[in-house]
């Protein structure tokens, strides 16, 4: 039996509060965490993803806070990303109520976390979030495209398709790939890069970056994603979760 695909909204939290903006940049208030993943639940999401963005993850409180808050509120997986640097930050996540979460820098910079992370707490737990872009300028990396870390705005140099599939074999569960190029922009996801990693890694593989229309999700469902997740699109209204569903059924594509 085909697995169905998963529709997932994520929340940028900052400071307690979601934002959202274009290419990581320009935030604006989208609301109260709590109160949207509430409406998400309801409308339909298979899981809610929770990504701390503050610029400071030094206020570790106000997140497990908010990630306490939610979880007592919502029936569906909670993935919360952001700041984990160690298996101590995942153990206390996991308390809070996340039930995966996502790891992305403190992974680049040491990359036997995955494996740690794993061992301890079993592949399920860890989503690996991987920045990517194209690269324009610099050197060049063998796929083209290359990881990213804070917010986008520094290159790695790193290849964005040959590290997911070392933190798969590391022991990575999800791979959470997010086009930098197309994020917040509403104009599609990046179907060549998704196709790209889709042929290197076995384990569920989540789209990110770029929703704009239910046919943007009908494309990276066919593109190998299997889950699709987007925020600005739901948060301000442009479409529901039901919509985006109806549309992937309509093309075929099994959904809960």
């Amino acid at each position: 039996m085909t697995a169905a695909v998963r529709v997932i909204p994520c929340l940028d939290v900052d400071a307690g509060r979601v934002v959202k903006g274009v290419n990581f940049a320009d935030l604006r208030d989208a609301g109260d965490p709590v109160e949207l993943a509430r409406r998400y639940d309801l409308e339909g999401a298979d899981e809610i993803t929770f990504l701390d963005v503050s610029a400071s993850s030094s206020d570790r409180a106000t997140t497990y806070d908010v990630v306490h808050r939610t979880a007592e509120e919502v029936f569906v997986p909670l993935t919360v990303g952001g700041g984990v640097r160690t298996t101590d930050d995942v153990d206390r996540l996991l308390r809070a109520g996340a039930d995966k979460v996502g790891v992305n820098t403190a992974a680049i910079a040491r990359p036997a976390l995955v494996a740690e992370i794993a061992r301890r707490f079993g592949s399920q737990v860890l989503v690996l979030s991987v920045d990517a872009r194209r690269v324009v300028d610099g050197p060049a990396t063998p796929s083209g495209f290359e990881v990213t870390t804070h917010g986008g705005r520094r290159g790695t140099g790193i290849d964005a398709i040959e590290w997911a599939r070392r933190a798969v074999d590391l022991g990575a569960g999800e791979v959470l790939l997010n086009s930098m190029d197309a994020d917040g922009t509403t104009s599609g996801f990046d179907l060549e890069m998704l196709g790209a990693v889709r042929e290197v890694v076995s384990v569920p593989l989540i789209a990110s970056g770029g929703a704009g229309t239910p046919e943007h999700f009908l494309e990276a469902a066919r593109a190998g994603a299997d889950a699709i997740l987007a925020a600005s699109v739901f948060h301000f209204g442009a479409l529901t979760i039901g919509q985006v569903k109806d549309h992937l059924r309509a093309g075929g594509i099994v959904v809960r």
